[in-house]
């Protein structure tokens, strides 16, 4: 019987190999209505995106906001479009992260870094696939979120888990987690922000730390995401040590219900009627420039806050593909290849 076995040929697999997926929010892939119309409906049909009642959330998305919003939305996307390579900033950087740290982690063939986006493209599940076809025996998920939240980090884990639940045989898991107070990550929000200064000709009265919003009652039912965001900004005023003052507001809200406060408008608007004329801000959760970050907060809110009296408005771009952040992105990763 064993020798029956023995002759029994296996259909070739391949294996051996340690596979790396960085993983963003996602882009819409063109600025035209229907792409845009698919992402957001992606998007914002998550359940961890949107906690309400589905029943009245699957009228009021399918009825209002998808008939609605694609258009405002594209208008957003068509400002900071990328002409040249016909996609969004945040896939140009997060396709340069990955490139980037295939090439600082070249030396070890057994590994292979690819990106993903949570929503639309290219999609985790589509990566997961080619990663084991590729012979990933080991998956190591980087999200790319430093503040962890139900709505961002464990939204990529519910997805690469729907995504092994298909697969016959499933390589072990490794999920990176949040790294809100990482010395390296803080280094570099710190660097980004004094070479920054270095290049402007005035000097700013205050540093403003954008984050992300949730809605409150997020942080009521127990999520950790505003602990984060004020841990990793007291941490970078410590390590800043200038005596311009680092202050945190909180954007992007959405709908009727309250959000994490103070809002970023609101304090852009309540910092120029106080007499600040010179801002610069950061937005220290994302991880690659956005139309988050490079519309609403560098256009947007730069015309808030010269409509209310101010005068000097500079953005520090996102971590992007620095040197500094792919050093953090690769010691994250390298602690997780054994």
């Amino acid at each position: 019987m064993n020798n029956h076995l023995e002759k029994i040929n296996h259909p070739k697999v391949n294996y051996g190999k340690t596979g790396v997926l960085i993983v963003n929010l996602g882009t819409p892939d063109s600025t035209g209505w229907l792409d845009i119309r698919r992402y957001l409906k992606e998007f914002l049909s998550d359940r961890r995106v949107i906690e309400t009642n589905p029943i009245v959330w699957w009228v009021i998305l399918r009825l209002v906001i998808l008939n609605f919003r694609p258009h405002k939305t594209a208008k957003a996307y068509k400002k900071i479009w990328m002409k040249e390579t016909n996609e969004s900033p945040l896939r140009f950087y997060t396709r340069s992260q990955a490139e980037k740290l295939i090439h600082r982690l070249q030396s070890n063939h057994d590994v292979i870094v690819d990106y993903a986006m949570r929503y639309g493209n290219p999609s985790i599940k589509s990566k997961l696939n080619l990663l084991k076809q590729r012979g990933c025996e080991k998956l190591i998920v980087l999200p790319l979120y430093p503040q962890y939240a139900a709505a961002t980090t464990a939204t990529v884990c519910d997805e690469v888990y729907r995504c092994l639940m298909t697969m016959r045989w499933q390589p072990s898991l490794q999920i990176i987690p949040h790294y809100e107070s990482e010395p390296l990550y803080i280094a570099a929000l710190s660097n980004s922000i004094k070479q920054h200064l270095e290049k402007l000709n005035w000097k700013p009265d205050i540093i403003l730390s954008s984050f992300h919003g949730i809605p409150k009652k997020y942080f009521d039912q127990g999520d950790p995401y505003q602990c984060y965001c004020h841990k990793t900004n007291r941490l970078l005023k410590e390590h800043f040590g200038n005596s311009i003052p680092i202050e945190i507001s909180f954007q992007s809200r959405f709908g009727p219900a309250e959000w994490l406060q103070p809002y970023t408008d609101k304090t852009l608007e309540k910092l120029a009627k106080e007499g600040k004329k010179n801002i610069v801000m950061i937005c220290p959760g994302f991880a690659s420039d956005c139309v988050e970050t490079l519309e609403e907060i560098e256009m947007e809110g730069q015309a808030t806050f010269k409509e209310h009296g101010g005068e000097n408005f500079s953005m520090v771009p996102c971590l992007n593909d620095s040197e500094d952040h792919i050093n953090l992105l690769e010691y994250l990763i390298k602690k997780h290849i054994v």
